[in-house]
């Protein structure tokens, strides 16, 4: 039985929970474990960056990535996680994504929310295999990376790695046409797309800087939202027509029935990032699917989920969940 989450009575609205959290993040030191870095070459032979770290007799791994921007280097939501799972008997395997973080210095190649990530997950199971981790693996992620996560559960059952377990991801974008849509109904709304956009944009320019020849930075700079991210940098290079196209294409919703392997989906109603209007969507895809145990919370925000420390040993009742389910 999975103890309910009880936030602190201040932190009962979403977008003051994820704010919060996201300023504690920043300010937030974490004990980094003794990585070892590796090239892992993804689907397509995309080069990724991975940090592997192992204790003493692992009894599984760990395989983790994190949201829509950001890096290993800054993402110490994803540290916690880290920590918390070595120190549990878990090895741990963390990525910078494509077009990320140090992967993103060893190629110019961009997102595709899934499309190609899900077979990522995959190599890097097996190259972590060879280096010294222990199955059964577990693949996580939270925000976007908990959609990549997803689709690397949907992989391993289509290439039929007995190794992977399965999955458990914490608020992952579900519907990307339905939300982009919802944020641009209210300011608040328009403000959150408008700080992820300048994280995007930055993003890019970095990929501009160290891959002159593969994007114009003329065109970087005319992006106005995340929408037109995908439309100038992402879908020509995928082969698709139109964002429309290529958010139905990767919409997580519709591979959800799929999955036979368990798989955790941790939600919260109040999350500022997402159309509300998913959640019956969600639910109903959960009671469908034996294999799919939704966590659905009132409150958490997106990818907040600060606890009372009680009954935890403390206060990150998301991530003790996703290691109750790995366990």
């Amino acid at each position: 039985m999975n103890p309910p989450f009880k936030p602190p009575f201040w932190l009962k609205n979403g977008l003051l929970m994820t704010w919060y959290v996201s300023w504690k993040m920043e300010r937030l030191k974490i004990k980094e474990l003794n990585y070892q870095e590796h090239i892992v070459l993804g689907a397509q032979n995309v080069p990724l960056m991975v940090k592997v770290a192992i204790p003493e007799n692992p009894k599984a791994t760990i395989i983790g990535t994190y949201g829509i921007t950001g890096s290993l280097e800054n993402q110490t939501m994803l540290k916690i996680l880290a920590l918390k799972a070595y120190q549990q008997g878990f090895a741990v395997v963390l990525f910078d994504w494509r077009g990320h973080g140090k992967s993103a210095e060893l190629s110019a190649t961009l997102t595709s929310d899934g499309i190609y990530e899900g077979d990522d997950f995959i190599a890097i199971a097996k190259a972590a295999q060879n280096l010294g981790c222990k199955a059964p693996f577990w693949l996580t992620g939270y925000s976007l990376g908990g959609q990549l996560a997803l689709w690397g559960v949907r992989a391993a059952q289509i290439s039929n790695i007995k190794e992977i377990a399965g999955g458990a991801v914490i608020c992952p974008s579900l519907d990307s046409e339905r939300s982009l849509n919802y944020l641009g109904q209210s300011i608040t709304g328009r403000w959150i797309e408008k700080s992820i956009t300048k994280e995007l944009k930055q993003i890019a320019r970095n990929l501009a800087q160290k891959h002159p020849q593969s994007l114009n930075i003329e065109v970087i700079e005319k992006i106005k939202d995340i929408r037109s991210f995908d439309q100038e940098l992402v879908i020509s290079k995928l082969g698709f027509q139109s964002a429309s196209e290529y958010y139905n294409a990767t919409n997580t919703l519709n591979i959800l029935p799929e999955l036979t392997l368990p798989t955790l989906i941790i939600y919260a109603a109040d999350d500022p990032l997402f159309d509300p209007s998913i959640i019956s969507d969600l639910q109903t895809h959960a009671a469908d699917n034996p294999q799919i145990t939704l966590l659905l919370s009132e409150y958490g925000g997106h990818v907040g989920y600060l606890n009372q420390k009680i009954p935890d040993e403390d206060p990150w009742w998301a991530w003790n969940r996703v290691l109750d389910f790995c366990s």
